[in-house]
């Protein structure tokens, strides 16, 4: 009785994933059309990318946590325990590096970045 409800749950955040996915890049390719100056600046291109990448990060976060919840409550043989972990795996690595490139520095380097960013831009 508790596996289908975790099923349902399991669509639900891939469900969650895919809407924050197409969410996130329609409104960020709203705002670059809407901008005038999208084709000549640099910097609504660049905005464009951390809009897109930010999506692209949350939604494969809900993406990851369904794929993990599926692998430990549904019972599956063993190739299908593989392909998850795999999936897994290469969305984790995806997550990473698109982090680097959204933010500009790893998920691990929390304050010390920060810090970094704002010492680097002369604020106090």
């Amino acid at each position: 009785m508790l596996i289908p409800f975790i099923e349902w749950v399991v669509v639900g955040f891939e469900a969650a994933g895919v809407l924050v996915l197409l969410t996130g890049f329609t409104l960020a390719t709203v705002r670059f059309l809407a901008q005038p100056s999208r084709f000549d600046s640099h910097a609504a291109y660049i905005d464009y990318r951390h809009r897109m990448g930010r999506s692209l990060l949350l939604g494969l976060d809900f993406l990851i946590a369904g794929d993990i919840i599926k692998t430990i409550i549904v019972p599956e043989g063993l190739t299908s325990i593989a392909v998850l972990a795999a999936i897994v795996l290469i969305r984790t690595f995806l997550s990473m590096t698109l982090h680097l490139e959204v933010e500009g520095r790893w998920p691990w380097q929390g304050a010390a970045g920060k810090d970094t960013q704002r010492h680097d831009s002369g604020k106090p």
